[in-house]
């Protein structure tokens, strides 16, 4: 893989040199370059942003949202509430239909409804609160709730980790913390198990028989009206690699493009460089809470006055600052909830040698520190370089382990110590709505085995959520986000590196991108 560095001075001649082997492209066909490999093909298991893509693609889900990020009935047909906001009775609207022929049944819902509540961070909130979700006859099920929530419609509709993905009642009885065998849901695109090739290929065919809402498109909401018969994703971790695919017309659309690589992009008249998902994505260093020594909170917060955002970002996506955003506390940005309680801590002066102080101070005795990251997404192997140089000059003993990103995931799994394949921290994003407020935040879970990877176990910050699920109105709702910051200064489950606002870069003669989020499929056409 090319570095940052190693890309910089290289002209257009360089990049034009790769010629892949896409052939001669059909005006039917969209080519993407997608951020990663696709490891996993379970949107309910896998929290990686490109496994809610590929799920976006293939599920549908009974509300999405729309750009005003109000949710909006997409597989339903409506819903009654009753019973003072404890009964939801949610009606399927008709001619809804897998992509193996069976009609899509209310027993599918529930059964994808029961094995998301295991694992989503508002599904697990649906679980405690649930008293029965049933099918009432083939389109109608009722969810029976012990007190009233007016947010499940948000929940069902999010477009973020562990989606709540509608699939057969066969498939979805899958045990939720094992992956599905089997890729079948109703969306407008089926995928082609039989053409993936892991780590080079997925191909998406149109599913003829998807029924879109007779409505307007709407981001996630409305008809998703699909014009290409066939999507394919080429993986390509060479960011050259990929740039030269997009000016020579082998690629349509890129989702990742390198910083380094975006004036020359934007040089190519035939090429758009677009701001897509506006809320763009926190960049978070997130430490493990199950072994020595971010067991101790002293030795997390001795992080804190060391942490330069600038630099994180620089390093991240480039010194354009239409890129980036610092400072940036618990909360997206920009959004409602976003804050300044406690920002201090990150935005005075940096002083390395007060973090070497506290570091001492806490106690720490050297133990073996392996940091993650991920070479395949360049955004995530400069966030973690940085860190990694951090945690050294404070005086940690960094064991920096680098790998392709879907072995990434799949170690972050270990909980166990370092000397048995564990891990003690990484850096990764997340997407700017779900970390926008503290229902679908998961770096700020607190319930131990059930977070997010760390596992980390914190009453306050769970209070703090709940009482935020109960808030009147949105002062209410600004007080608690307040007071969520300034635990999180103490606790420190994981250290806000900045927002990151990455755009993509697609060719000229496709037109269409419904812009408010992540690459979506639907909407797009070739002039």
């Amino acid at each position: 893989m090319i570095g940052r560095r190693g890309l910089l001075g290289v002209g257009a001649a360089g990049l034009a040199a790769p010629r892949l082997a896409f052939g001669q492209a059909q005006a039917r066909t969209l080519r993407f370059v997608p951020q990663a490999n696709l490891a996993s093909l379970d949107p309910i298991w896998s929290t990686a942003v490109v496994v809610r893509n590929h799920g976006l693609m293939v599920y549908d889900t009974l509300y999405g949202l729309g750009g005003d990020f109000r949710p909006r009935p997409q597989m339903a047909a409506g819903h009654e509430i009753t019973d003072d906001g404890r009964r939801w009775t949610i009606t399927l609207r008709p001619n809804l239909r897998f992509h193996d022929g069976e009609p899509v049944r209310a027993r599918d819902c529930v059964a994808s409804i029961q094995r998301w509540a295991k694992r989503d961070v508002l599904g697990q909130r649906l679980d405690a609160l649930a008293e029965e979700i049933r099918a009432l006859d083939d389109s109608r099920f009722e969810i029976r709730l012990r007190k009233a929530w007016p947010g499940l419609a948000f929940a069902f509709g999010k477009p973020s980790a562990n989606m709540c993905a509608i699939m057969p009642e066969r498939i979805a009885r899958t045990d939720p913390f094992a992956q599905i065998a089997e890729t079948v849901g109703s969306g407008p695109f089926r995928f082609r198990q039989d053409q993936f090739r892991p780590g080079d290929r997925a191909v998406y065919e149109r599913f003829e028989g998807y029924v879109p809402r007779d409505e307007p498109n709407d981001f996630l909401a409305g008809g998703k009206v699909v014009h290409f018969d066939r999507v394919e994703w080429r993986v390509m971790p060479d960011p050259a690699t990929a740039a030269a695919a997009l000016q020579n017309n082998e690629a349509d659309w890129w989702e990742t493009p390198l910083a380094d690589l975006l004036p020359l992009l934007r040089r190519n008249r035939d090429i758009a460089v677009d701001l897509i998902n506006t809320a763009g994505n926190l960049g978070v260093l997130r430490f493990n809470f199950l072994h020595p020594p971010f067991d101790n909170p002293a030795v997390r917060r001795a992080l804190l006055p060391a942490v330069d955002q600038r630099a994180f970002m620089n390093a991240a996506i480039g010194t354009d600052p239409a890129l980036s955003t610092v400072p940036a506390g618990v909360f997206t940005p920009g959004t409602p909830l976003a804050n300044d309680t406690g920002l201090e801590v990150l935005t005075r002066p940096r002083d390395l040698e007060a973090a070497r102080r506290a570091l001492r101070e806490a106690g720490y005795a050297g133990q073996r520190v392996v940091l993650l990251s991920a070479t395949d997404l360049p955004v995530l192997q400069n966030l973690s370089e940085v860190a990694a140089d951090l945690m050294r000059r404070m005086g940690f003993n960094v064991d920096f382990q680098q790998m392709d990103w879907g072995t990434h995931i799949q170690r972050r799994t270990n909980r166990g110590p370092v000397d048995q394949g564990g891990w003690s921290a990484f850096c990764t994003t997340w997407e700017g709505l779900d970390v926008s407020v503290p229902g679908s935040h998961q770096p700020i879970r607190g319930h131990g085995a059930n977070a997010w990877a760390g596992w980390p176990t914190m009453p306050r910050l769970e209070e703090l959520r709940e009482a935020w699920f109960e808030a009147p109105d949105l002062a209410a709702e600004r007080r608690i986000a307040a007071e969520i910051q300034r635990s999180v200064w103490q606790e420190v489950p994981f250290i806000p590196l900045g927002q990151v606002l990455p755009p993509m870069a697609y060719r000229r003669s496709i037109t269409g991108v419904v812009k408010g989020g992540p690459a979506v499929f639907w909407g797009v056409r070739r002039a």
